[in-house]
């Protein structure tokens, strides 16, 4: 089993998170901000990862640092649970539509952190977040999970539907990436090393 658990203290946000990459896609989820848990459910359920999540944040404020501070401790604790990255297909890409909106997530467990990010919101707020956060999110969440990470949104209109897919999208393509490969000996890496 790839499990890991982390937690996090700041001024700012208390979070602790658990992982399994080998789950069923079970969670409890609890951010403050009621969107965001929405998303990480269908990160976890298209992703057949198991996801426990809890934190408190200076919402009082807004959501950047619950947000981005969450894409930190996700990152951490995806790299975590991969371990050496022995015998994963590395990489993984998925396109998800969602009703008139098509997302494409494409993605390498290199530990080469970097994330590219064409989603065009035409509203500034999706429920209780802001829609600048989630390129933060998944900024944040590259860096740590040491991911070159391209999402990219091919059409849509309704901002919910946009995100929705890219999240699913993300979810499906890291599932593929993060998959054993019985034929892959070590690291799939000409080099030898990620």
């Amino acid at each position: 089993m790839r499990y890991a658990e982390l937690a996090r203290k700041t001024k700012e946000t208390e979070i602790s998170l658990k992982i399994n990459l080998d789950g069923k896609g079970e969670n409890t989820i609890s951010t403050g901000v009621g969107f965001l848990d929405h998303m990480l459910c269908l990160f976890s359920g298209h992703g057949h990862f198991d996801l426990s999540l809890e934190c408190k944040g200076d919402l009082s404020v807004d959501s950047h640092h619950t947000v981005e501070d969450i894409g930190i401790v996700l990152g951490k604790s995806i790299s975590e649970a991969l371990g050496k990255r022995e015998s994963v297909k590395r990489y993984g890409t998925s396109f998800v539509p969602m009703d008139e909106s098509l997302a494409m997530v494409s993605l390498d467990l290199s530990n080469r952190p970097f994330l590219h990010f064409e989603v065009p919101f035409s509203t500034d707020r999706i429920g209780d977040m802001e829609t600048e956060m989630f390129e933060e999110f998944f900024r944040a969440l590259a860096v740590n999970g040491g991911m070159t990470l391209h999402v990219k949104l091919i059409h849509g209109k309704n901002n919910h539907h946009m995100i929705e897919a890219v999240f699913k999208a993300f979810a499906r393509a890291l599932k593929e990436a993060v998959s054993i490969d019985s034929s892959i000996q070590g690291v799939p890496s000409t080099k030898g090393l990620l």
